[in-house]
């Protein structure tokens, strides 16, 4: 399978998800975006369109491996989040499996304080 076509796969999967997750103010959404290095998340209201919360690990200063770095960006989220009274989410996962650094992510927002 050529980069193109995986690509292609992927954002059919993301559409098909997205289909059925919408962010609204009482609820944003936490989309996730995971690439060969880096994990990006960020909080979305989608009614505005607006990113009201974003995280990466790109200037996180965390030693570890790539699933202890997204644990760390889960929290780090949460942290930001919580200071803008955001406590309750819906988790959007976009075309990745709930696994691996993407699952790291998302305990990393409970464990910070987000309730999805």
């Amino acid at each position: 399978m050529t980069g193109i076509n995986r690509n292609i796969a992927r954002l059919k999967r993301h559409r098909r998800v997205r289909k059925n997750i919408i962010g609204i103010p009482e609820y944003p959404r936490l989309c996730v975006f995971r690439s060969l290095g880096e994990i990006y998340a960020q909080i979305i209201d989608d009614q505005k369109g607006r990113t009201l919360v974003a995280a990466s690990n790109f200037k996180l200063a965390v030693k570890g491996n790539k699933t202890v770095q997204a644990r760390a960006v889960g929290e780090l989220l949460a942290k930001k989040a919580l200071k803008k009274k955001i406590k309750k989410i819906v988790f959007d996962r976009g075309s990745y499996r709930y696994h691996g650094r993407v699952k790291a992510l998302a305990e990393g927002a409970r464990k910070g304080g987000l309730i999805f």
